[in-house]
């Protein structure tokens, strides 16, 4: 799986091979078919590997007992932790140019995105379920909470090339965002 994701990362999808893949990996090309029947599966496995070290790295439970803003500034750090690594930007920039050519894939992948970062819509509902944030649609809150850190700490380093943001710009892009945040959806106390 290490030679497949750097073959990718390398060479892109089409232009990787399972001759190339089981070159990199030192075994025999019948040893990778043996594990994977197809590129295709190969790359599906990478991708839903990203997204599992996406969601694995990016979950915490509501408390009640911690302010909001400590809370999500957490979970954002977490976040742009997991973005200023480049492996997880360099697969994230594999995975959308196949996306590009492959509406089916695209389709796909955008529902499992969907599915890895629901850990933010369910710490949303619990901070609505608790009187702390007002009503509000959980998955389109966290959407947007979503895209205030991404629009700067993914899109740049994935479209643009653009290193990795320092600690210091993670901490402000993400006190700007649970700033923006709490000033929309808490409740006032």
């Amino acid at each position: 799986m290490r030679a497949a994701v750097d073959e990718f990362r390398t060479a892109g999808y089409e232009a990787t091979s399972m001759d190339r893949i089981a070159a990199a990996a030192g075994v025999s090309k019948r040893t990778v078919y043996n594990h994977f029947p197809s590129k295709d599966a190969l790359f599906g496995q990478m991708l839903e590997q990203l997204w599992d070290s996406s969601a694995d790295s990016v979950d915490m439970a509501y408390r009640t007992d911690v302010p909001l803003d400590q809370q999500l500034k957490q979970l954002l750090k977490q976040k742009l932790e997991l973005l200023s690594d480049p492996s997880f930007i360099d697969l994230a920039r594999v995975a959308l140019a196949e996306i590009i050519h492959s509406p089916e894939r695209a389709q796909r992948i955008v529902c499992r995105m969907g599915e890895k970062e629901s850990g933010v819509t369910v710490w949303i509902q619990a901070a609505i379920a608790d009187g702390r944030l007002i009503e509000v649609d959980p998955d389109f809150a966290g959407h947007q909470l979503q895209g205030l850190v991404k629009s700067f700490a993914f899109w740049p380093q994935v479209t643009l090339g653009q290193p990795p943001l320092s600690p210091e710009a993670r901490k402000r892009v993400a006190d700007s965002a649970v700033a923006m945040f709490l000033g929309c959806y808490a409740r006032a106390q």
